[in-house]
């Protein structure tokens, strides 16, 4: 299958190879210390070198960041430049990314694609890299908040967490995304053994994936780190939110609409609804449900959706890279990666 176009795809690591661990968004959190330390342990299990960065260690903060914004663009552009530093896994997610976008050493990621991780805040910034250069970042768990819990340690799980979920699958899937340039990852497993995925709109559909946290795909895209309009033409538009209205959801579908996002794309995933809420709604009233919403602003547009897909922050993550082509069958309940995630060392 020949690939996508515009994709630069990153090198592939090899056992060995170093992963750094940084903080790109958020500060770590006395409480949290411990999930980063089983975070670290998992991609030592995976067979990597970890090194976490300076602004990952406990103290390192800045209002609500790990440090200002030219501290924290400095440490991720040194971490770009350095031969040794294979891949970037973001510790945690928090509201900072924005702060630092626009000084990003996008030759350096040119020069040396490697791995960027990361989920919620950090989908910020794999989308700009890609919007930028190409480059098929990796949506998926952080080393904190996902690497660090319990369906990736296989620990005893914690009240609200997922039970029994395939740590195995989990970090094999991981594994095999930054490691393998050859084989692409096929049929990707449902994660939770509660609920599972759901068909919103029948149909079939294979593009490029492109999506992220909703809150912050929308406002990006006011921006000079926007996606151009033609990157969706055809693309499986992937995307979560968290602790926010409905109403607020509906409000940033309907921007898409606007912008004509939702008349370009071919698909779109949903993934699990975390902590979003009817505020605004009549108290004699049925709320919505997430579904709902979709489906009341995609109108009668025939696209493919397939809902409570593992991905955002009410669980478990799937490696989903942007820009790499992959298969939804809404109908079937499926969902496939039709390339690999990284390319030659």
């Amino acid at each position: 299958m020949p690939s996508t176009p515009d994709v630069l795809r990153p090198r592939a690591l090899a056992p060995g190879d170093l992963v750094a661990v940084a903080a790109p968004s958020g500060p770590l959190e006395a409480e949290a210390a411990p999930l980063l330390e089983r975070g670290v342990a998992t991609l030592t299990a995976m067979g990597f070198r970890v090194r976490r960065t300076p602004l990952t260690e406990p103290g390192r903060r800045r209002w609500w960041a790990a440090a200002g914004p030219d501290a924290q663009a400095e440490e991720f552009n040194r971490l770009l430049r350095d031969p040794e530093v294979r891949a970037i896994v973001a510790h945690s997610g928090g509201q900072a990314t924005a702060g630092w976008l626009d000084r990003l050493d996008v030759d350096a990621v040119r020069a040396d694609p490697k791995p960027v991780l990361g989920c919620s805040d950090v989908s910020l910034l794999l989308l700009a890299l890609h919007a930028r250069t190409g480059l098929a970042g990796l949506h998926g768990d952080m080393a904190t908040y996902g690497l660090g819990d319990s369906w990736h340690t296989a620990a005893v799980p914690t009240a609200g967490t997922p039970a029994d979920t395939p740590a195995d699958t989990l970090a094999d899937l991981y594994r095999r995304a930054l490691t393998d340039p050859a084989t692409p990852l096929g049929p990707l497993p449902e994660l939770r053994t509660s609920g599972g995925w759901e068909c919103w709109r029948p149909g079939r559909a294979a593009g490029p994936l492109l999506g992220g946290l909703l809150k912050r795909l929308v406002p990006l895209q006011a921006t000079p780190y926007a996606l151009p309009a033609e990157r969706f033409d055809g693309a499986v538009l992937f995307w979560e939110d968290v602790d926010r209205p409905l109403s607020a959801v509906w409000q940033d579908l309907h921007l898409l609409r606007l912008s004509g996002v939702l008349d370009r794309i071919a698909a779109m995933v949903v993934g699990v609804p975390h902590r979003l809420t009817a505020v605004g709604c009549a108290d004699d009233a049925p709320a919505p449900s997430l579904r709902e919403v979709v489906l009341d602003v995609l109108g009668g547009r025939p696209l493919p959706v397939l809902g409570q897909v593992d991905l955002g922050h009410a669980g478990p993550n799937l490696p989903l890279p942007l820009g790499v082509r992959a298969t939804v069958d809404a109908t079937a309940r499926a969902l496939s990666l039709d390339e690999p995630a990284v390319g030659p060392r």
